[in-house]
């Protein structure tokens, strides 16, 4: 059985705890990276939608994390301009310390 889609305060939490770790990037930006670690949406097309955001926001986001080296683009559709992306070994560092946080999170409060 797959897990259920992440819940708004899991999203955000993800999204601050990003955001703390790399202060240089947007709460747009931190938020493509905590969608992109709880499984909510590995394209920007998608993303724009679950959250309600324009299609060119999310690429304009997109773009500079490519820029920092967090993510790459996969695939690209001329038309649609929907963009596929995955984390490179430095945005999976990034995650992987946002996991660790979280772990860190929940032990506290257990």
């Amino acid at each position: 059985m797959s897990e259920p889609p992440a819940d708004a305060e899991t999203f955000l939490a993800a999204t601050d705890t990003i955001a703390a770790l790399r202060s240089d990037l947007s709460p747009l930006e931190a938020g493509l990276l905590a969608g992109l670690s709880l499984k909510l949406a590995a394209d920007t097309r998608s993303f724009a939608r679950v959250f309600a955001l324009e299609h060119a926001l999310v690429l304009r986001a997109l773009e500079i994390l490519v820029d920092l080296g967090l993510l790459a683009t996969t695939a690209r559709n001329a038309r649609t301009q929907r963009c596929h992306y995955e984390a490179t070994e430095e945005g999976q560092m990034l995650l992987r310390a946002l996991r660790s946080e979280a772990a860190r999170e929940h032990s506290r409060n257990s």
